[in-house]
């Protein structure tokens, strides 16, 4: 099932699909190409726009998304050559001569439908220009539809066109243009064949419902979607209940179930105050703050803020000046950037750091936290940030969670209002492209560019997306060596980018610990693990009449089907406890009713077993110092499926789908690159 977020962004997509459609259109030349548009679209809107409640500037956000998916889409000769094209409207074969900037306004204004101040701003033009290219943009479409060149209207004029024609001219002016026209035979036929060509774009808004969408097109959309949450799902089980993460495709880390695992110090040490922050200021980046708010008798102190092209890291202190209670921040609830799609860039992904208690100054003190936190980079040289907190999550201090947080899952929270303006100045980075392409376990990966930030180091990488009997899921890494200096890589700060231009490839990037001014001559890359599936499908067919337990045989292992229990919510449950030598660590697997068109949705829960290198077993029982674990695996033993029809029927299960399994592989490759 496609999560409620999602959900919410595909329901107002179908409220607002008409005019969505015909704009891809104008850029598009295929129905695939079309649906990977709005696949594409809704998976970013879903990144950038969390915050955003306003319906009209989200209609404009979503809308300047779209566009830019539109051109991507469109820039990329492989998909469109790759794609097979159908037949297109003269007058979008028309649009597609246009140069890109008349292009964009006139399907804005004129297919759209939007103004042309909320277009401009959309383009990043002022509104006298974006009259201008609205201009070029008709003139220039005049000519492609066959009107030729033979216009001599006088040029003082021409700009007075649009307004006239949209009768949003002064009276005087009206009447100036008005007696001149009716003088100058130049400009009568100028004037005239240009509102010819208006007055088409204008008469295609008004026929869009003539452009059918096709018949289950925003469905394709949604089983894509629903495809590609159902793996995440199945790889997600790992990082909630035992904080074994890789750089997942989705990876987003949001919200509370980010802290919910094991986790290490990786991030900071606070054997002194602020140490990081002081190791920023010695190499002259950024500058120490005091900015101080405080609601409710808890003070929150701003220490610093260091910006650059990967993320703006804001050091802060909290105190609870009543009583001895810790609080942390957390930029998924109750931080806001006010000013955010004004001076902050969305290109890049946010990063957690989550709270380390053994680590933290706050030893010394039970009331008082220090912490800090990842906002989105800087789209400006130099802003100040309008950083408003309203909620705050207090730590557990006899939590046996690393993290501070409640076993439970139970959080606890201060809530108020404290506002801040922060200062701060972009810092530079330093990217070097690379040109690396590796086989890891018999795949295929590239290796595309190294950034190195104040605040972060990152590798960009490529991965297949179109293997057909064994892909990657997860390519985790170990450190980066520069000049000597290792670089250690943050196993939760891998992030997806979607910046390929090839269909069949998916870009990562992840994030290593910062190399301060390095210069680098070359770079070792050491590998660290991949999480990775095999296809290999069986089908297993169910009875709900026969007794059970019943075995069958799989990937070489022997796999018992222990109940097949058919209620209100069929339950399903499978189980394999011999790990030796097991070729996977779980499986893909899916029940299918007897009616296999019948809508329904399915839960699965599992018991897993951690084992070691060298065979040693972890219940999940155990408290377990996972980052002395060697070398962990994260064998399923039983699985609980439980599936219900969306239609309130019982569900007669038919057959069990078994699509493949997953297994993670450990590695020793470094690979040696020059950067000369």
């Amino acid at each position: 099932m496609i999560p409620a977020r999602i959900e919410s962004i595909v329901d107002w997509f179908d409220q607002h699909l008409q005019s969505f459609y015909v704009l891809g259109w104008s850029y598009l030349r295929s129905q695939k190409l079309m649906e990977e548009l709005f696949y594409r679209t809704i998976i970013k809107v879903h990144k950038e726009m969390r915050q955003n409640k306003n319906e009209t500037s989200f209609e404009m956000s979503v809308t300047s998304i779209f566009i830019h998916t539109c051109r991507e889409l469109s820039d990329n000769s492989s998909l469109l050559t790759s794609e097979e094209s159908e037949p297109r409207q003269d007058l979008f074969k028309a649009l597609d001569q246009l140069k890109e900037y008349e292009k964009d306004a006139m399907v804005l204004t004129y297919i759209k439908g939007i103004s042309k101040e909320d277009a401009a701003h959309l383009l990043q033009v002022s509104e006298e220009k974006m009259k201008e290219h609205l201009f070029s943009g008709i003139r220039s479409l005049r000519k492609v539809m066959g009107y030729g060149t033979s216009f001599n209207g006088c040029k003082e004029y021409h700009m007075s066109y649009l307004d006239y024609l949209e009768r949003t001219m002064d009276r005087s002016k009206k009447i100036d243009l008005e007696k001149h026209i009716y003088h100058c035979q130049n400009c009568q036929e100028d004037l005239a064949a240009f509102q010819d060509v208006m007055l088409t774009m204008l008469n295609l808004t008004e026929r869009m419902e003539a452009y059918h969408v096709p018949s289950g097109f925003m469905e394709n959309v949604k089983d894509r979607l629903a495809e590609v949450e159902k793996h995440r799902q199945q790889k997600n089980k790992k990082r909630k209940r035992m904080g074994l993460v890789f750089a997942s495709v989705f990876a987003l880390l949001m919200g509370i179930e980010y802290f919910t695992g094991a986790f290490a110090s990786h991030y900071y040490s606070w054997k002194e105050k602020d140490p990081e922050l002081h190791a920023y200021l010695q190499q002259g980046l950024g500058e120490r703050l005091n900015l101080k708010a405080e609601r409710n008798g808890v003070k929150i102190k701003i220490m610093g803020a260091i910006a650059d092209d990967v993320q703006t890291i804001v050091f802060y202190e909290i105190e609870d000046t009543d009583e001895d209670h810790q609080y942390v921040m957390n930029n998924q609830d109750g931080v806001l950037v006010e000013n955010e799609y004004e001076i902050m860039s969305h290109e890049a992904n946010l990063r957690e750091y989550p709270p380390n208690l053994e680590s933290n100054v706050k030893n010394e003190k039970k009331n008082v936290y220090h912490g800090k936190i990842s906002l989105l980079p800087l789209s400006k040289e130099n802003g100040t940030i309008k950083l408003k907190i309203t909620k705050l999550l207090k730590l557990n201090p006899n939590s046996s969670e690393q993290n501070g947080y409640s076993a439970s899952g139970d959080m606890e929270y201060e809530t108020g209002e404290w506002n801040f303006e922060i200062p701060v100045t972009k810092q530079p980075s330093v990217e070097y492209a690379l040109d690396e392409k590796i086989e890891v376990n018999e795949i295929p990966v590239r290796l595309e560019k190294l950034t190195i930030a104040p605040t972060a180091t990152l590798l960009q990488y490529s991965i297949p997306n179109d293997q057909s009997e064994k892909w990657i899921d997860a390519l985790n890494f170990d450190y980066l060596e520069v000049n000597n200096k290792k670089a250690k890589a943050d196993l939760y700060g891998g992030s997806y980018l979607d910046t390929s231009q090839d269909m069949n490839w998916s870009t990562f990037q992840t994030n290593f610990d910062p190399l301060f001014r390095e210069k680098p001559k070359k770079v070792n890359v050491k590998f660290g693990a991949i999480y990775i599936t095999v296809e290999d499908k069986k089908t297993i067919e169910l009875d709900a009449t026969k007794e059970y337990p019943q075995t069958f045989e799989y990937a070489g292992s022997t796999i018992s089907i222990d109940m097949v229990e058919v209620e209100q919510q069929t339950k399903v449950v499978i189980s394999n406890h011999e790990i030796e030598n097991r070729a996977f660590e779980s499986l893909q697997i899916s029940v299918v009713g007897e009616d296999e068109n019948e809508p329904i949705s399915m839960e699965m829960n599992s018991e897993a077993v951690l084992v070691d290198k060298n065979g040693v077993e972890y219940n999940e029982d155990m408290a377990v110092p996972y980052d002395d674990i060697e070398q962990p695996h994260y064998f399923v033993t039983v699985q609980n499926i439980k599936v219900e029809s969306n239609t309130g029927e019982k569900l007669i299960p038919k057959r069990l789908e078994i699509y493949g399994y997953n297994i993670t592989k450990y590695l020793d490759d470094v690979v040696k690159i020059s950067l000369e």
